[in-house]
């Protein structure tokens, strides 16, 4: 073992590879102290270096090979060495032997300076250690993968031994069991797994004989695990005591929310329980407390849909309209905004129902039917607040979308969301919904129609010409030559082919020419000819040109873009 290494500490790395400065390294060490955190976490955690930067920095100065575990599959052998408990206190794990010799163990390490993680190694394996440098998110996912699931198996087999005698008479017994550690442990991982895996939501699914768990990732469920329906009862009661439902109530459905940490990050997750069938179905979507708040540059706006977007925030007063379907990104676009908005000199008031994610500086209404704070309550006495900017989270009636547009015409800026397809037919809702014409021509001054499309895993995408019928969707000649690229799958994208999302935007500024259609009660055909002529992308065009520049897949367009 290099003794070099012992003399290293990750803060003098960091500063002399001009990653973060003396006096961030002073800050790091201070907060440090007495939280219990690594110093790379807690310099993570306060945005002064990315898990990458400190990576390629030890890599660079201790001279370590750099390993991502998910390109790598590892040995039973292998996985066999070093008990789960241990790996996850150090955050390690072992993945090959050396080439040079079967005595030494090539281990992946998010601090390979941890000299204390390799002595017991060392003594549990009788192999002399060869760290090398991976990611913290890297490494626990690989933990999730290798151990996550047969630890939670093992310790439901033993639970499900103990009660399988019992259950047949007293069904009951679960909900009196549901701070039994397995049912914990099975619960928290279940959370943490999704997480790791950018899960969006996790489905737990009665069915006759089993309990299906599905996840949403970038948009699409995947089966991840089932369990004997037996533990429905149990899994059901843990969820409702930490989300804080009525753990006797089985007929009706519930509402609930859970935080939780995951890698030292809150999450805010907001559960619905369904009876069916075959017992409650549960539904967690997960939202991290910073996700949804983002800097403009990272919507996926392209420079002319940005010019418009960034001109349409400058509006003193009217209103901004943000449609889609759920799930396509319209609260992050609102929140994107909101906090591009907020400066100390504007009051801005929000009324949501719910609250999902809370921003320093903006005042948060959540509403309460119960308490008779409906949207349009909640408005009235917003309005008496002084408000310079007012969000609400969904217009769902007339009186809400009614009090929307007199607060816009009285000098307010409103942002808002609808559930509509296009931009086009947004102010054609608005005229269903009962609200005249000239009125929604004077306040209205943007509409944002969007969508998310799943990105193409870059590691396995797979290049081919495009055949005519993918021209004609693409909008492009027949006898022209275009590469496009399909999903594959791959370790990197856990077989699917497809890796994160990126947003579709479709952006009609409301000019003086529309506002006159408008305000005529034109079409939904009329008010969108008007906005193509005046630059406006649609969806289908906004797609295309991720098709062509390799981003995402024809399949993927035409999901976003069926009926436009």
């Amino acid at each position: 073992m290099d003794n070099s290494r012992k003399k290293l500490r990750l803060g003098d790395v960091l500063v002399s590879s001009g990653i973060i400065s003396e006096e961030q390294l002073q800050k790091g060490l201070e907060l440090q102290k007495g939280s219990g955190r690594k110093l790379g976490e807690t310099l993570v955690d306060e945005g002064f270096v990315t898990e990458e930067n400190i990576v390629n920095a030890l890599s660079s100065q201790l001279n370590l090979d750099v390993i991502d575990l998910q390109n790598v599959t590892i040995s039973e052998e292998i996985l066999a060495l070093v008990p789960a408990n241990i790996l996850k206190k150090y955050k390690i794990l072992p993945f090959e032997y050396s080439k040079e010799s079967m005595n030494i163990l090539r281990m992946a390490m998010a601090d390979p300076m941890d000299m204390t993680a390799m002595d017991d190694i060392t003594i549990i394996t009788n192999l002399q250690v060869e760290p090398v440098v991976s990611t913290t998110g890297s490494i626990m996912l690989a933990l999730d993968k290798y151990y996550g699931q047969a630890e939670v198996d093992s310790a439901l087999e033993e639970y499900t031994k103990e009660k399988e005698s019992q259950f047949a008479e007293q069904e009951n017994m679960y909900s009196e069991d549901v701070n039994n550690s397995p049912i914990v442990q099975l619960v928290k991982n279940m959370i943490d797994q999704a997480v790791r895996q950018r899960s969006s939501d996790i489905h737990i699914e009665p069915m006759e004989r089993q309990v299906r768990i599905r996840y949403r990732i970038d948009g699409a469920l995947y089966e991840k695990a089932s369990y004997n329906i037996r533990l429905l009862p149990a899994m059901v009661a843990r969820i409702k005591i930490i989300g804080g439902m009525d753990i006797s109530e089985k007929r009706k459905p519930q509402d609930g929310r859970i935080t939780q940490i995951v890698d030292r990050h809150e999450y805010d997750i907001r559960v619905s329980i369904l009876p069916t069938v075959y017992g409650e179905k549960v539904v967690m979507r997960l939202t991290s407390k910073n996700a949804l708040t983002r800097e403009k540059s990272q919507l996926g706006l392209g420079p002319a849909d940005m010019k418009k977007f960034n001109h349409i925030l400058q509006n003193p007063h009217g209103i901004l309209l943000v449609t889609g379907p759920t799930g396509s990104g319209k609260s992050t676009t609102l929140y994107t905004a909101l906090s591009e908005l907020n400066r100390e000199n504007v009051n801005i008031i929000t009324v949501e129902d719910p609250v999902e994610a809370n921003i320093d500086g903006i005042n948060q209404v959540q509403v309460n039917p119960k308490a008779d704070l409906t949207f349009a309550n909640a408005l009235r006495s917003i309005l008496r607040q002084d408000p310079d900017i007012i969000m609400i989270g969904e217009i769902r009636d007339q009186e809400t979308a009614s009090i929307a547009v007199q607060a816009s015409i009285t000098g307010h800026l409103v942002v808002s969301t609808l559930h509509t397809n296009s931009a086009a037919s947004t102010i054609t809702r608005l005229v269903d919904m009962g609200i005249e014409p000239y009125l929604i021509a004077d306040s209205t001054i943007g509409v944002i129609a969007q969508r998310l499309v799943r990105r193409l895993c870059p590691e396995c995408r797979k290049a081919g010409k495009a055949n005519a019928e993918e021209l004609e969707l693409l909008n492009r000649a027949p006898d022209e030559d275009i590469t496009i690229y399909a999903p594959c799958g791959c370790p990197k994208c856990d077989g699917t082919g497809f890796r994160g999302r990126i947003g579709v935007y479709e952006i009609m500024e409301v000019t003086q020419p529309l506002k006159r259609i408008i305000s005529k009660n034109g079409d939904v055909e009329a008010i969108k000819k008007k906005a193509l002529e005046e630059g406006m992308h649609t969806l289908r065009m906004s797609a295309a040109e991720y098709v062509l520049s390799g981003i995402t897949s024809v399949s993927e367009m035409i999901k976003v873009s069926f009926d436009l």
